[in-house]
This record gives structure tokens, sequence and C-alpha cells, in this order.
């Protein structure tokens, strides 16, 4: 289940519609009446920061899955373009405004969510609020790497014709995407299609994923899809893609390995499915994205934006860097710092 649009927060009037998006999501992922007033807090506080505040603001509302593939929470993204924020830690205290209100804003935020995350720079900032269905949360603890994602669907369409799943078991890290061709209805049902043969078979080897992929969406319009599995413990991992998915493996180092995926159509064209082979040593940032998105930007352009929240990170660049005219899906992953990194 994805809520696949961004909504736009220029005005104060906007505000409220992002706090019904969040109280309707909260209700399918069956939160408590408290727990669902806490997540409709963090939204409306966060759209009034940006209809305050920010210029072309946007808010972004998706839930958060399990290593299992079970959805349990609620992300909430804010995105502006400028002109950041000047003194995070003095803005996270109740009392500081910067436009003569009360300044409860990013304190209440902070209160309500089980986690927050905050990267601000010349280009704007980003806000990444995580809230779980129950407390304690949920994932914490539960995979080494944390798994983040920005799924937005074209302007004026319902549904996504993007769609992405991720799996962590027994020391292998999955992750899949698809990309239906076009948009709207028919591209959804493909991508669709697409993840519920990852669902079931995300222990198989990409090539055979991508393979049993590409047989299931024969009656569908297809798609472009991709699947890297990462062996934790042997730090490789292994990628095979039909189509226009693209992926990087970003290196601390600040080298990248772009991985390889080759033409075709899941469902309908497909020479030979090949796998290629990459390392991912300790802390490097693994991004996949679909074509509406372009491939030329530089996490580089960000300084310290890899240490914070693979949400986050997916916000920024979706934020700068979104093509605006098709559906648009960006997933980044990242393994856990030890606890001491992040005290």
């Amino acid at each position: 289940m994805n809520v696949t649009a961004a909504r736009p927060v220029t005005e104060p009037s906007q505000v409220a519609e992002g706090r019904r998006l969040v109280l309707w999501l909260a209700s399918r992922l069956e939160f408590s009446e408290e727990r669902a007033g806490q997540a409709a807090l963090i939204a409306s506080e966060l759209g009034t920061n940006l209809a305050k505040h920010a210029r072309g603001g946007e808010l972004l509302v998706s839930p958060v899955t399990t290593a299992d593939g079970e959805p349990g929470g609620i992300e909430i993204l804010s995105l502006d373009k400028g002109p950041g924020m000047p003194e995070i830690a003095a803005a996270r205290r109740d009392g500081y405004s910067t436009t003569g209100t009360l300044g409860h804003g990013l304190g209440a935020i902070q209160r309500q969510a089980d986690q927050l995350d905050i990267y601000t720079h010349t280009s704007g900032t980003a806000i990444a609020a995580r809230i779980w269905r129950e407390r304690p949360p949920v994932d914490t603890g539960q995979s080494r790497f944390e798994v983040g994602a920005v799924h937005v669907s074209k302007t004026g369409e319902v549904v996504c014709g993007d769609d992405w799943g991720w799996r962590q078991r027994n020391g292998r890290l999955s992750i899949f995407l698809a990309d239906g061709l076009g948009h709207g209805p028919y591209a959804h049902d493909a991508a669709t299609a697409a993840i519920r043969v990852f669902a079931t078979g995300h222990e198989q080897t990409p090539r055979m994923l991508i393979s049993d992929v590409h047989a299931a969406l024969r009656p569908t319009r297809g798609a472009a899809v991709a699947m890297l599995a990462v062996d934790l413990e042997r730090r490789t991992g292994t990628f095979s893609g039909l189509g226009n998915i693209a992926g990087q493996i970003l290196l601390p180092s600040g080298g990248r390995h772009n991985m390889v995926s080759h033409n075709g159509t899941a469902g309908h064209a497909a020479g030979r499915i090949e796998e290629f082979n990459y390392p991912v040593p300790p802390q490097a940032t693994i991004v996949m994205f679909s074509d509406g998105l372009a491939s030329r930007w530089d996490l580089g352009a960000y300084p310290g934006l890899t240490s914070k929240s693979p949400a986050l990170i997916a916000g920024v660049i979706y934020r700068d860097h979104s093509r605006g005219r098709d559906d648009v899906t960006v997933v980044v992953a990242r393994e856990r710092r030890p606890v001491a990194e992040n005290q």
C-alpha cells in the first residue's frame, strides 16, 4: 500500500489537506485514536511551518514497512526550497520563533514523533517525522539497514505507476523497484503485479526474480524492473534489471558504482537477463530510482546529508531533481550506524 501524491503547502488553507491524508492512512493502518491524533498533529505542525516560512513547500505522507514487509507506521516528509533554518537546535525548543508567533511547532513535532530528522541547507529544509502504530517502534534494532523512500504519482493521477518493496532476512537485504509503462491505472496495475511476485519470491537471486516478473507481467502493459540483493556478510550486492531503473552504490570515500540494467520491458521484450556484482562496503549508501528522477545529481553538493535518515536523503534528492512530469520513486538504504555514533 502506498500513498502516492505530494501535497503542496504554500498557504494556510492547504494545511488541512495533509492532516486529512494522515488521518485516512492512520485509519487504514489501524492506529489507535491517540496515535492517529499524534500523527495528525505532526502533519498540522509541519504544514503550518511550510505555509509560514517556506518557498515551494510540499508535504509527503507514506506508510512505513518493517524488514518483513508489514506496514506499521507513517512517515511525514516536509520539503521546502529555502532559505534554510539558521539554528536547528534552537528551533526544536518551544518558544523559538522567527515570525513573532508562539514558536511551538518543532518542539511539538519532536514530542509526538517516534523519530525526527532534519536537514537544512541553503537549498532548503527537509524534515522527516516517523510515528509507529504502537510503541516502542517496531523496527528499531531489528534490521542492519535502514530503508526509506519517496514515492509520488504524476501530478493529476490518483494512483502511481511505480511501486517498490524491500525485505531483510537472514543476512540479506533485498530491494525491488518497478516502473509501469506510462502512468495512471494501467501502469499501476503492472507495477503492482510485479510487487506481488517480489513479495513471494524475494529470496531468489535477482536474475531468477526478474525472469519470474517478466513472465507474470505478460498480461499487463509491462514495466521497467530491477532488484538488488545485498549479502551482508560478504559485503557484495547482486543487481539485475530490465529497462530504465537506475541504481547507485555511493561509497564513503566519495566514489560510486553505477548498477547496470539491460534494455527491455518486463512482460514484453527481454533479451538475456543478467546479474552484476558490486562491492557494498560498510556505510555505503544505496540509491535506486525510476526515470521520473533526473540521473545527474551529486550528494556531495549537500554537506552532511549522507549522515541523515534514508527517507530524508530520498526527500532531498526528489525535491531538487524530480523531472516533474512522471511518477517518481527514490529508494535509499544505508547501514545503521553503531549506537555510539548516533548519540
